[in-house]
Parts: structure tokens; C-alpha cells; sequence
């Protein structure tokens, strides 16, 4: 007997409804705009996206985040692409 292990990865979109120079991101794990700085220079945990309690770090590529808890809990998130950036 064969079992097929299948993996989900959950994906969250954002609405575009930023300030002038803001771009959707995620503030304490919730949506949020944040400065569009912190997405072109891909310093990630400006934006303060870890819940608290949580200690972010950058993956060493700068293609995304690492959300550490105590007792070793380490969620991590990645980029891949970036769509729109609000300019209005």
C-alpha cells in the first residue's frame, strides 16, 4: 500500500489600499500597509511581521522571514513575487 503525503501552504492576499509610498504587507502577522522601502530593499522585519512574542530573522537570501517562538516553534515565510506596489 502506497500513501501520497500531500502538503497545503496557505496563502494570504491583500487588497491594494495603500498611502502614497505604501505597499501591502503584514504588520504583527495581519495584513498591513506598510512603508514600500522596507519591500524594494527586502528587510523584511521592519515591517514587524512576526505575532508577539515571536522573534523575527531574515533568511539568509533576503527572500523572506523567520518567525521564532520560544520551545524552538520557527515558522517561516517566503516572497516570491511582488505584484503591485502602490504609488498613488
Amino acid at each position: 500500500m502506497i500513501f501520497i503525503v500531500q502538503r497545503t501552504i496557505a496563502r494570504q492576499t491583500a487588497r491594494c489600499a495603500c498611502r502614497r509610498g505604501q505597499i501591502a504587507g503584514t504588520t504583527r502577522a495581519r495584513p498591513a500597509c506598510v512603508d514600500a522601502r522596507i519591500v524594494k530593499s527586502k528587510q523584511w522585519c521592519e515591517m514587524s511581521p512576526c505575532s508577539e512574542g515571536e522573534i523575527c530573522g531574515l533568511l539568509f537570501n533576503r527572500s523572506g522571514w523567520t518567525c521564532t517562538k520560544g520551545g524552538g516553534r520557527i515558522k517561516t515565510v517566503t516572497v516570491r513575487h511582488i505584484l503591485n506596489i502602490c504609488t498613488i
